[in-house]
């Protein structure tokens, strides 16, 4: 039974046969990147996407994409509208804000399989917000410092989801 409900033994859901949502879901570890192109200059910005300085992110990765997604819906509205910078800021909103969307989707999977698929997405969109983040910082040089901490979290989300969906 699942969250102690009472039923009968045809409508019982055993969460141990779940597959991703199982207990042995593997934990994740994060990790810095390397081998970025990014001005030495703009790694010492300030991380505005934390709840508190000094804390960390949020352990629950729900919320943390929901945090980024936000952010970049933000950042977005900065960007002057130009034909170039209308094609990236439409491109970006879409992937920044489907990473979210996509591991909500992996949390309530049935399947390992789906599971897997799901966090796939993750990965993949968190590296075009990746890259749309970098085109973005060229074409718009006053707002890179910004781009760069977004830039940053994305990276984060990529190795999250890198690691989970290798286990």
């Amino acid at each position: 039974m699942r969250y102690g409900t009472t039923c009968n033994s045809k409508t019982a859901v055993k969460a141990e046969g779940r597959g991703p949502r199982a207990e042995g879901r593997p934990k994740v570890e994060v990790r810095n990147g390397d081998g970025v192109d990014w001005p030495v200059e703009d790694l010492t910005a300030p991380m505005v996407l934390r709840e508190e300085p000094g804390k960390g992110f949020s352990s629950n990765l729900g919320e943390r994409t929901a945090r980024f997604g936000e952010a970049i819906i933000r950042f977005a509205k900065k960007i002057p509208q130009s034909p170039a910078n209308n094609r990236l800021i439409g491109q970006l909103v879409g992937a920044g804000t489907s990473i979210g969307a996509n591991y909500s989707e992996a949390d309530d999977s049935i399947t390992t399989k789906e599971f897997k698929q799901k966090i796939g997405i993750c990965r993949k969109e968190s590296k075009e917000t990746m890259f749309l983040l970098r085109m973005i910082a060229t074409a718009e040089e006053g707002l890179k410092p910004e781009a760069r901490t977004l830039w940053q979290e994305a990276k984060e989300l990529n190795l999250i989801f890198g690691s989970i969906w290798r286990k």
